[in-house]
């Protein structure tokens, strides 16, 4: 028993001895670098030497490391430590080597450093501490030095139109300002309206801590086209003006909602683009092309870190560089002067159009209608201004081509085709309707389906689409039934999202759940919903009867002429649809009739889409039209026709388009 109580005794001893001995250096400076390595600052301090904490605080030494850290958008940090293979815990003060490695907003930094572990007795406990100095944090960094990080902006890409005329360019515009010191009450109540400026704002910027007496302060950007304004700012004896570079919007209101505009990122948009490699003080796209291709046109900023060395004639240290590269231009389809003369016909009508070539697919105009200018949107709005935008009732902060709208009977054609290839419509065969309103049953209520051209004569395919027949094509739907017509109406590309550069709402059936919303989808009314793009490539199948229905495209740089859906109706049934489009514009009694022109025989079809909640009610209407020849397909809809002679409104605007380009 005794042997065995002391065989205990030894084991005791032995790991009590084991327990108290000392840490070895490179155990210590193995959970220096674990600290690190995470970012623990704050414990990393602890392990800093006597003399290392003389020369640097508690809370500089942390607040150091974070704040370069976050500067520097250090990622993938990694410090590498690898132990002796000789124990050199018996040295006085061991040296070791670590390799550091890290991802920064100028690119990868990579350096190698000696530590060095001194002994010190610290509450009767000795350990070992790294004798920490600024060489740690980058090597050549010394005390009084400072990091510092400098950047160059890159030429933002320009948006050109198919010829290169420019959509959205680098220009110049005047900056006005006053020099600090010489602006006085008189001058100020007069400068104030013209710079669209409280005398609280201009005095706000005079006063910023940076400005000093004599100093040129700019206060607001100016276009250069608005000569009148200048002229008056520039008579007010201390205002003065500089031409600075800008982003520059020729088009105007033309191309406002195409193109949108840039401004400078906000907190939120940064915060949501900051692993993009997006930077506080970047100029982004805030809507139109100019967000959506943001990341090909905004190019890469140049960041250089340096070291700023603080003894005199030292040189500086790059400890990382990333060259700018400037943005991509971007070609268009668009032809810009077809653009202004489809938005100068709208004249302020609330409403949207659209050109294209039917046989390439390239988007010529994608109109918004009214508008906004981008200019004065870039260079700042006041707040009365954004107000009198948000609060006019025609919208012209909307973006109309990019919306769904229920297409009136533009539709027809496309029921047409459907119903030709199943069989429900024989373009030979008559259908008796007489009168000017028609139901399907009594089950129907108090609702009818009504027809303008009202007659007492069978109505064929021919007389439905000249006439626009509301009746044929709400019984055509009926017989094709609900399954097939919306079979049918996929094949043209309804409920699919369209692969197009501009984001466009899709097109879509409804749920059809009863007679009556399938028979008015039948005319166009209902649920059925299209978008502008949509609808004119759903009109290519009739452009010399090919059949197959070509795909719309927006950069120069795609292929011309893709088909989207081969086949999409079987070339007999389009050459009979195609000849009806032409009577339409041609025949007297053709809806469309009003654009027939001498040299120039257009093909087409009208359309009036009801806006209101039930039968009965006076709603508003939208007005459509899309006509083509074999080279240019002009489509368009103006809210709010009605008394006005409906679908006629679009049918003289679209008139005048073609006339004007021929």
């Amino acid at each position: 028993m005794k042997k065995l109580i002391g065989v205990l005794m030894l084991l005791i001893m032995a790991v009590l001895a084991g327990c108290s001995k000392e840490p070895t250096p490179e155990q210590r400076f193995s959970d220096y670098i674990a600290l690190w390595n995470q970012q623990k600052f704050t414990s990393m301090y602890n392990y800093l030497s006597t003399d290392a904490k003389k020369r640097i605080t508690k809370e500089q030494f942390t607040s150091r490391y974070e704040k370069l850290y976050e500067d520097l958008q250090i990622k993938d940090l990694k410090i590498d430590f690898k132990k002796p293979k000789q124990d050199s815990g018996d040295e006085e003060q061991p040296n070791y080597s670590f390799t550091a490695s890290m991802n920064t907003i100028a690119g990868p930094i990579h350096f190698t450093q000696q530590a060095r572990l001194q002994e010190e007795k610290r509450d009767n406990h000795k350990n070992w501490y790294v004798d920490w100095n600024t060489g740690f944090i980058f090597p050549g960094l010394k005390e009084g030095d400072t990091v510092g990080i400098s950047t160059v902006a890159p030429k933002r890409g320009e948006i050109l139109d198919r010829n290169g005329n420019g959509l959205a360019v680098n220009g110049q515009v005047y900056e006005v300002g006053v020099v600090a010191g010489t602006l006085d009450e008189a001058v100020l109540s007069q400068l104030g309206p013209l710079l669209k400026m409280t005398p609280k704002q201009i005095n706000i910027l005079l006063s910023a801590s940076w400005v000093k007496q004599g100093q040129f302060v700019p206060l607001k950007k100016v276009s250069m086209d608005d000569k009148e304004r200048i002229s008056q700012l520039i008579a007010l004896e201390p205002v003065k003006t500089r031409k600075v570079a800008a982003r520059v919007y020729p088009y105007g209101q033309a191309a406002a909602q195409l193109v949108g505009y840039v401004g400078a990122i906000t907190a939120d948009e940064l915060e949501k683009l900051k692993d993009k490699g997006y930077t506080s003080g970047d100029v982004i796209g805030k809507r139109g092309l100019e967000q959506v291709l943001d990341e090909r046109l905004r190019g890469t900023t140049g960041v250089k870190i340096v070291i700023k060395k603080k003894a005199a004639g030292a040189a500086n240290v790059v400890l990382a560089e990333k060259p700018v590269v400037d943005g991509t231009d971007v070609k268009l389809t668009i032809d810009a002067e077809l653009q202004k003369t489809v938005f100068t016909e709208l004249n302020g009508e609330a409403g949207t159009a659209a050109a294209m070539n039917p046989v390439t697919g390239e988007t010529l105009a994608l109109v918004s209608s009214p508008s906004f200018d981008p200019n004065q949107v870039t260079l700042g709005l006041a707040s009365e201004e954004w107000q009198a935008l948000r609060e006019n009732p025609k919208q012209p902060l909307l973006t109309r081509f990019k919306q769904a709208y229920a297409p009136g009977s533009v539709m027809k054609p496309l029921t047409a085709a459907v119903g030709l290839e199943n069989g429900a419509i024989v373009p030979s065969e008559a259908v008796p309707i007489i009168g000017k309103q028609w139901q399907k049953d009594k089950s129907w209520g108090n609702y009818y389906v009504t027809r303008v051209h009202a007659g007492t004569e069978p109505v064929d395919l021919e007389k439905a689409l000249v006439y626009s027949d509301n009746i044929y094509f709400a019984q055509a739907a009926l017989k094709i039934g609900k399954e097939k017509f919306v079979a049918g109406l996929k094949k043209f590309g309804f409920e699919e999202e369209l692969d197009y550069p501009y984001p466009l709402e899709k097109s879509v059936t409804g749920t059809l759940n009863n007679d009556i919303a399938l028979a008015d989808s039948g005319y166009g009314q209902g649920q059925v919903q299209m978008s502008m793009v949509h609808l004119m490539a759903a009109y290519t199948p009739f452009v010399g009867a090919s059949g197959n229905m070509i795909k719309p495209i927006l950069l120069a740089e795609e292929a011309k002429s893709q088909v989207w859906k081969q086949g999409v109706v079987p070339a007999a049934n389009a050459a009979v649809i195609a000849a009806d489009l032409r009577k339409v514009v041609s025949e007297t009694s053709g809806t469309a009739h009003a654009a027939e022109m001498a040299g120039n025989p257009l093909s087409g079809k009208t359309g009036t889409a009801e806006m209101k909640q039930k039968q009965g009610e006076v709603g508003t209407e939208n007005g459509w039209f899309i006509a083509y020849n074999p080279s240019l397909m002009v489509a368009m809809m103006v809210e709010n026709v009605q008394g006005r002679g409906g679908s006629q409104v679009p049918v003289k605007k679209v008139k005048n388009v073609f006339e004007k380009w021929k």
